[in-house]
C-alpha cells in the first residue's frame, strides 16, 4: 500500500513538473522582428518616376505613375528610420506605362526594351544605412530590367508630410548597355546611353 502511494506521488510530481518546464518553442528573431515592423504601402497615384534622357537632337523626358510596391520599416516620432529594426522594400513599374509623349520614338524604345517580355522593372532593397545628413540614408539594392540584374547604390531623402505617409526621394543614373540595351537610333536621331532617373515615393501605412 505505501509503495502504491509513493508510485501516485511519484507520478504527481513527474505530471506537474511536466507542465511546469515544458518547452515551446520561440520564432526566430528575424521573425519576430519583422513582426514589429510597419508596412507602407506604395501609392500608385502619387508616386513619380521622371526620366531624361540626352540625345543628339534634343532631351527625351517622361513622367510616369503607377509605381507598386512597398517598404517595410520603423520610423519614429522625430521622422527618423529606425535602423535598429530591419527594412525591406520592393518596388515594380510597369514598361509600358513609361511615354515620353513622342510615339515614334516611344515604338523604338519599347521595341529594343523587349516590353513583351520584360514587362516590368523591378528593384530590391538590400541594405539601408544613415547618411552624414539628417532625413538621408545610403541605400544599396537591385534593380531588374530586360532580364538583366545590376546592383545599385545611391542616397534618399526621407520625410513624413503626414501621419502615417512616408515620402522618398532620390535620383539615378543608369548606363543602358549595362542591362544588354543599345541606346535607340532613328534616322539621324541618336539617343545617349546613360539616363537619369529620379523617383518621389509616396507611400501610406496599410491597415
Amino acid at each position: 500500500m505505501v509503495s502504491g502511494v509513493s508510485s501516485m506521488r511519484t507520478a504527481s510530481v513527474i505530471s506537474i513538473t511536466s507542465r511546469v518546464y515544458r518547452w515551446v518553442p520561440r520564432p526566430p528573431k528575424t521573425e519576430y522582428l519583422a513582426a514589429l515592423m510597419t508596412r507602407y504601402a506604395v501609392d500608385p497615384e502619387k508616386t513619380v518616376v521622371w526620366t531624361d534622357a540626352r540625345s543628339s537632337l534634343h532631351p527625351i523626358r517622361s513622367e510616369t505613375r503607377g509605381m507598386e510596391g512597398y517598404f517595410e520599416g520603423e520610423v519614429g516620432a522625430d521622422g527618423q528610420l529606425d535602423l535598429s529594426s530591419p527594412v525591406e522594400a520592393t518596388l515594380q513599374l510597369a514598361v509600358a506605362t513609361m511615354s515620353s509623349g513622342n510615339g515614334l520614338y516611344d515604338r523604338e524604345m519599347m521595341r529594343r526594351v523587349e516590353a513583351r517580355r520584360f514587362p516590368t522593372i523591378t528593384a530590391t532593397l538590400r541594405t539601408m544605412t544613415a547618411s552624414e545628413t539628417a532625413g538621408r540614408y545610403l541605400v544599396e539594392g537591385d534593380v531588374t530590367f530586360r532580364g538583366v540584374t545590376q546592383q545599385v547604390t545611391g542616397e534618399v531623402a526621407l520625410s513624413t508630410p503626414a501621419a502615417g505617409t512616408i515620402t522618398f526621394e532620390g535620383e539615378h543614373v543608369f548606363n543602358l548597355p549595362d542591362f544588354g540595351m543599345e541606346p535607340p537610333k532613328i534616322m539621324i536621331l541618336k539617343v545617349y546611353p546613360d539616363v537619369r532617373i529620379r523617383v518621389r515615393i509616396v507611400a501610406k501605412a496599410a491597415g
